[in-house]
């Protein structure tokens, strides 16, 4: 090594960008974006590398917001990653904003989902149960809209909204997500107004996918979608929801059935009660779970809220045995009232006392009068069965299905499909973590926020079936890696496993390149990752 000039050697950082790039080779993002975008002769870098190029931000997993974009790749392999040529400078906030536009033009979800679907079949994805959910993603800024103004081609509404982040003062959009029941593979993404309500957007969200994309799948969803409007849009689909329990029949339902008519489920600490239901005109079935976790949790906060309740309620009739009142009546009306406000418990011993005040201390004279007023008096006891319906319901919760027929749907796959909506949670958590872009989202157009919110979710896309590989090819050699603590695992997560690959350098000596700290542990799980990944790694 000695024998060669400095200048000669360049030494730049590839880390674990190299696996992020080769799962986007592997779903061919960069051609698709290219060719729903389009390129032009003249320019360096093309949307689809620009695109490629914000999913290894993304998931650099360092504090990089977007407007160091260009810095991030100061010092990265960057010509090895995006194409020869291609230098940092190219990725300038100028290119970056044009592509954000052109995404916008374009149509996020129908180029999201063209992307996903392409590397769903790419993955060997199964497509038969779809998991819906949003959440809402907050913004700094103002992001002032007057009445006149034209709407750009893309553009949402960034306002202020029911907040799931619990930031009211600030104001946000929403992003729609459909994951598949196969490895939390996101599918669908649509990025909505901030003051959007889940229940008036889901049965046209499912029912304009269904026919766009022609995919017969079951479609799950929260209690959102259980509306008349929804299910009626929803009729030619097959779906399973939540029942709300605010609904008349559901509320009457979870506090009567009675425990005899649970059958146990084969999922371990779940019961199972079926029964038929018309809702909104729609035949479907009914089934009340009873999740054995979730009783003790609901058991649990029955009881502080008991607690809660009693300390309320001694400091109420507290006060309100000092008020003075001008006649019995007065008195029991406000004993009265207190009473019906009292969930769990009740007054025992109401008395209304009679009480004399004259104006000086001591004995009265005979012909003296006294000011008279009444006061309560009351003891607090719980109020018999006033848990008892609580107790009853604890724990249980109602899912429904237009999926008659229990051949094709057992109760069991309803119960499992439901918990498998899991995956849009774990979606929603993933593009909130801290280290990711989106908590400082500043971008100056809302068309371009959306834009960039179809870029966090194209990150997801490329971070779970790379995941699910890895998991399956460990799964079909029987073999494991090690996790963090040291111990054999095989379902690492992937994070642990970019995390394994920090400090891995390109090193280019009079033109050759060369890989550096490839560890034996290193090259162990490289293995495991398809040949675009290795390649980077520069392995066969």
């Amino acid at each position: 090594m000695g024998n060669f000039e400095a200048s000669n050697i360049r030494v730049q950082d590839l880390d674990h960008c190299g696996i992020v790039a080769g799962i986007c080779d592997e779903m061919g993002l960069v051609e698709q974006i290219d060719k729903l975008l389009g390129t032009h002769p003249q320019e360096i870098i093309s949307p689809g590398r620009v695109v490629k190029a914000m999913i290894l931000n993304g998931l650099g997993f360092v504090s990089a917001p977007l407007y160091l974009f260009e810095k991030f790749f100061v010092g990265k392999a960057t010509e090895h990653l995006l194409g020869e040529g291609i230098r940092p400078e190219h990725l300038n906030d100028d290119r970056l904003g044009r592509i954000l536009d052109k995404l916008a033009e374009s149509g996020l979800t129908e180029t999201f989902v063209t992307v996903a679907l392409t590397a769903a079949r790419q993955f060997g994805v199964k497509i038969d149960s779809l998991h819906l959910d949003s959440s809402s993603f907050h913004v700094d800024g103002e992001y002032l809209q007057t009445q006149n103004e034209t709407v750009e081609p893309g553009a949402i509404h960034i306002t202020h909204g029911y907040s799931r982040d619990r930031r009211p003062d600030l104001k946000q959009f929403i992003v729609d997500l459909m994951c598949s029941g196969d490895g939390d593979i996101l599918l669908y993404l649509r990025v909505g107004d901030g003051n959007e309500a889940d229940s008036a957007m889901f049965g046209k969200l499912v029912t304009e996918f269904k026919q766009q994309w022609d995919i017969d799948a079951l479609f799950v969803a929260d209690a959102a979608i259980y509306t008349a409007d929804n299910l009626t849009q929803m009729s030619s689909l097959r779906w399973v929801s939540r029942v709300p329990a605010t609904l008349t029949a559901a509320k009457q339902l979870l506090q009567d059935l009675d425990s005899s008519a649970f059958i146990a489920s084969s999922l371990p600490g779940y019961k199972i009660a079926a029964c038929g239901n018309s809702y909104a005109g729609i035949q479907q079935r009914w089934l009340v779970i009873e999740s054995q976790a979730r009783r003790e949790s609901d058991l649990k906060q029955l009881d502080k809220r008991v607690a809660t309740k009693l300390t309320s309620a001694i400091s109420a009739l507290k006060q309100l045995s000092t008020q003075q009142f001008a006649c019995q009546p007065d008195a029991l009306h406000a004993a009265t009232t207190l009473s019906e406000q009292l969930p769990y418990h009740q007054l025992e011993g109401l008395q209304v006392v009679e009480i004399i005040e004259y104006p000086k201390r001591g004995r009265p004279r005979k012909d003296e009068v006294g000011q008279k007023h009444y006061q309560i008096s009351a003891t607090l006891i719980p109020q018999p069965n006033a848990m008892d319906v609580e107790i009853q319901r604890a724990g249980r919760f109602i899912l429904a299905t237009n999926v008659l027929d229990e051949q094709v749907l057992s109760y069991e796959d309803v119960l499992t499909e439901y918990k498998a909506q899991q995956s849009t949670e774990r979606g929603f958590r993933f593009l909130k973590e801290p280290l990711f872009f989106t908590s400082s989202i500043f971008l100056n157009t809302p068309q371009r926020v959306a834009a960039m919110a179809m870029v966090m979710g194209l990150c997801l896309l490329v971070y779970s079936p790379c995941q699910r590989s890895l998991r399956q090819a460990l799964d079909k050699a029987k073999q494991t890696v090690d996790n963090q603590v040291g111990k054999s695992t095989a379902l690492p997560t992937l994070r642990w496993m970019f995390q394994c690959f920090m400090s891995i350098h390109l090193l280019t000596v009079e033109g050759a390149k060369h890989i550096t700290n490839l560890t034996t542990e290193r090259l162990w799980i490289l293995q495991f990752f398809g040949a675009p990944c290795r390649k980077y790694y520069l392995l066969s």
